[in-house]
């Protein structure tokens, strides 16, 4: 079966970022992520993951943290020096976390100059880091407006591109099932591509259990797929996060 992680970025927000880790765990999770650490020294992050016994998934590139700056800008025509400086700021705020994963944001762009810059710019990261598992991710147009990787179909066409074998697809249910409408067929079509995944509840990304995603179901096509990477609970709960973890403790229909 796959493990399970929390998004300290969107789970236990009534603690201090350092206190979310052993929360975590307590909760049931093996691991987590977080999408910009950068306000806090990474050996601090990784102290508290390491005494809770959990494991680093996922941080997000480029720095700095969630609310400055763009949401990325490896598609951005222009912007090539700047994303190598920030990914090797990134990539080494991964290694001292021991992270997974590292997911490059595409930010806001358009058009084939766009798509070759993101693809020039993965195969330098790829490279650069070639024992790293790099990730893109298919975001859907209503949350970000102008987001280059805006379909599941876009971000296997550049990871075709690409053509390394460390580069794969973070694959966000919530974002599929609004681009989509199809979440089944998303994640069979791509399912060769994806390395990562991440749950909420759609529409309103509350709890898995929330909305209108059979997560019982994509669950057990998950398990029946032989996915043996992490799933990923990024959602805002709808009260305390302790309250709406029935999902995680006795199944997304609890």
């Amino acid at each position: 079966m796959a493990r399970f992680a929390a998004n300290l970025t969107f789970l236990f927000t009534e603690l201090p970022m350092l206190e979310r880790f052993a929360a975590a765990r307590r909760a049931g999770f093996d691991g987590v992520e977080v999408l910009f650490p950068y306000d806090l020294a990474a050996k601090d992050l990784a102290a508290a993951c390491q005494a809770a016994g959990l494991e680093f998934v996922l941080l997000n590139t480029p720095p700095p943290n969630w609310s400055g700056g763009p949401r990325g800008f490896a598609a951005t025509p222009g912007g090539e020096d700047r994303f190598r400086r920030d990914f090797d700021r990134s990539l080494r705020f991964a290694q001292a976390l021991r992270s997974r994963h590292l997911h490059v944001m595409a930010g806001k762009a358009e058009g084939p100059t766009a798509l070759r810059t993101l693809v020039d710019n993965l195969k330098w990261a790829c490279e650069r880091a070639p024992h790293a598992s790099v990730l893109i991710e298919p975001i859907n147009p209503h949350d970000m407006p102008g987001y280059f990787v805006s379909s599941c179909d876009i971000a296997a066409e550049v990871i075709d591109k690409v053509g390394a074998p460390n580069l794969g697809m973070q694959f966000d249910a919530y974002h599929a099932h609004l681009i989509t409408g199809d979440l089944v067929t998303a994640w069979e079509t791509h399912l060769p591509h994806i390395r990562h995944i991440q749950i909420a509840g759609a529409p309103g990304r509350h709890e898995p259990r929330v909305g209108d995603i059979d997560y019982g179901d994509f669950f057990r096509r998950v398990d029946a797929a032989g996915y043996r990477g992490w799933v990923s609970a990024e959602y805002v709960p709808l009260t305390t996060t302790e309250a709406g973890l029935r999902w995680l403790r006795g199944g997304a229909a609890a």
